[in-house]
């Protein structure tokens, strides 16, 4: 499984270049053994443990993870032999605990993942478990440079070989920060004209900060998994994103919806989230008809079932009308 993770496909999207008066592909990270982004990440993290002599046969990769890095974790952990324990928060689908444990890992599900200074958090839960427990290994996600080094390294590489033009634009979802970061740096060094433009739910600080500089005192709520933070990421590196777009969860599932009706694809929460992210941009004129627009892929709907596409969550977690639902799902 480890051979097959990263080389992921490219795909120009005809439907949605039609739609937006320029071309649009896709980096479709789905393709990866895990379905999503991560098990790149989750790679890198593993092979630094073992470089630098933090994690030891037989030992156990711990991590606090929505889920997709976890799965990720779990899925190289099985290959090289090793344990591997999750801590994630509830805010998590049921399919990723399901396929965790599947995949031999042990689940800790947490309050929340409000970050290292939240001691019910799942890093903070995360961390002092590997603090306690002898030859255990902590990825740390939120802080980890071997995070950002999979897409440094992988897949900024890959899309600037894969292009058939140089892009213009590359919208990312950010949560640790890695995926964002090691793209956006890889592009600024070999075409710093492109701008990279980071997606954030509201509610989420990441914005503003990236904006003025400031933290908001009280972060807002928010449904979409995998993206948006309350804390602010180590790994992420504000310096080689241009801007951010936020979107609110209703954006993303309207585009999830959207997408599948004009293409049959079910798009995972994070990947919806980039997909509303280009209409508002769209809508905002910040296309050109000469653009080249790369949309990060990271997950696939098959993940969010349970949620994103299940009427009965779209109407008692999200609050949608009777009409809304009908909409959307016909």
């Amino acid at each position: 499984m480890i051979a097959k993770i990263g080389h992921t496909p490219l795909t120009k999207s005809t439907i949605l270049s039609n739609k937006y008066r320029c071309q649009v592909f896709i980096k479709e990270d789905y393709h990866n053994p895990g379905m999503s982004s991560k098990d790149r990440a989750a790679l890198y993290m593993i092979r630094d443990g073992e470089i630098k002599g933090f994690l030891q046969p037989g030992g156990t990769i711990v991590e606090a993870s929505s889920g997709n890095t976890g799965i990720g974790l779990a899925i190289v952990a099985k290959e090289l032999n090793y344990q591997c324990h999750i801590f994630m928060s509830k805010k998590g689908s049921s399919e990723k605990v399901t396929l965790l444990k599947q995949l031999g890992a042990r689940v800790t599900i947490c309050d929340n993942s409000n970050g290292p200074h939240d001691p019910d958090s799942s890093q903070s839960r995360a961390k002092a478990y590997a603090d306690t427990h002898a030859n255990t290994y902590f990825c740390n996600q939120y802080f980890s440079q071997a995070n950002a080094d999979a897409h440094y390294y992988g897949t900024g590489p890959e899309i600037w070989e894969q292009c058939p033009t140089a892009p213009t634009h590359i919208l990312i979802g950010v949560g640790t920060g890695g995926t964002i970061s090691g793209i956006g740096r890889y592009f600024k060094e070999h075409n710093p004209q492109v701008k990279i433009l980071g997606i954030d739910p509201h509610g989420s600080i990441l914005t503003q900060y990236h904006r003025t500089g400031t933290i908001h005192p009280k972060p807002g709520k928010y449904l979409i998994e995998g993206i948006g933070r309350n804390f602010i990421p180590g790994t992420l590196d504000f310096s080689v994103v241009d801007d951010f777009i936020q979107i609110t969860d209703r954006d993303a599932v309207t585009a999830a919806y959207a997408f599948k009706r004009a293409t049959g694809f079910l798009a995972g929460f994070s990947s919806a989230a980039v997909l509303a992210a280009l209409d508002q941009a769209s809508k905002q004129q910040v296309f050109a008809p000469t653009d080249t627009v790369v949309l990060f892929f990271p997950d696939h709907g098959v993940r969010y079932m349970s949620k994103l596409y299940n009427a009965q969550w779209l109407e008692t977690v999200l609050g949608c009308s009777a009409s809304t639902i009908k909409a959307l799902t016909t």
